[in-house]
């Protein structure tokens, strides 16, 4: 993991006091610990199979760090951190912004899956991102297979956090929102108007050619980013936190990745 990651992640981790009386084996560095949940999160590799010769201690210890972490908060925090940089540095543009979901199989059941009408009914989930202009994402969330993708239009839409890195108020709202036809829908075209963005959504019936993909396939290009990751790819976790905890920080190692390339 490089350092300038690690130097914004490590003072958003919760500090854990060691017992005085009976302290019993002494915790794992953390940064090793995060260098195991990134192998993880990469190679898509079974937490029990997590190499020892790594030095990134046990795959549960892995696991619980993480499970941990994303209970703190950790990795929203530095999903802020990150978009915040980003808008300070001129390279987060939040003109438009596009949303759109993407189907995944889930393997082994667990909470927030469903049959996929995608995929001859078997058991899946869906991921759902919002992406500023350039693609770079804003906030995303897991959801069964079943769901529609318009059902989770406003959640997504409220799940973008407050961006600083500006002087002033917070940015929080794309002045304008690409969708395709699955979101073709005037009740909810009429509750992002309230929301304060213009709602550029394709209609369904009509013929390809609208114009709209000219800017939308940017949310296209963040899920091919995301599905890089291989445990992006197919979900194996049972506990759709822990699915969450992976998707919040795909997103903030793209947002990193595209802080490096723009300085």
């Amino acid at each position: 993991m490089e350092d300038g990651l690690w130097e914004r992640i490590e003072p958003l981790l919760p500090v854990v006091e060691r017992r005085f009386r009976y302290p019993g084996r002494k915790r794992l560095d953390q940064r090793k610990v995060m260098c195991g949940i990134l192998f993880v999160l990469y190679t898509g590799i079974r937490w029990e199979f997590l190499p020892q010769e790594l030095g990134f201690g046990s795959g549960m210890t892995c696991w619980r760090r993480l499970r941990d972490w994303n209970e703190a908060g950790v990795w929203q925090q530095l999903h802020e951190l990150l978009l915040a940089e980003l808008r300070a540095g001129d390279v987060l543009d939040l003109s438009r912004a596009s949303v759109d979901g993407s189907h995944l199989r889930a393997l082994k059941g667990g909470e927030h899956t469903g049959r996929s009408p995608v995929d001859r009914g078997k058991t899946g989930s869906k991921h759902h991102v919002i992406v500023d202009a350039n693609g770079i994402p804003l906030a995303a969330s897991v959801t069964g297979g079943n769901r529609n993708d318009v059902t989770q239009l406003l959640p997504l839409i409220q799940a973008v956090p407050p961006i600083r890195g500006k002087r002033g108020r917070p940015r929080q709202r794309p002045d304008v929102l690409y969708a395709d036809r699955g979101y073709d829908h005037d009740i909810y075209r009429r509750q992002v108007r309230e929301l304060g963005m213009r709602p550029l959504i394709a209609r369904r019936g009509t013929g390809h050619g609208s114009g709209l993909g000219k800017n939308r396939w940017v949310v296209e290009a963040a899920f091919a980013l995301l599905h890089w990751f291989r445990r992006l790819r197919i979900r194996w976790e049972i506990r759709a936190d822990i699915h969450q905890a992976f998707l919040t920080l795909g997103c903030t190692i793209i947002c990193w990745r595209r802080l490096k390339t723009s300085f």
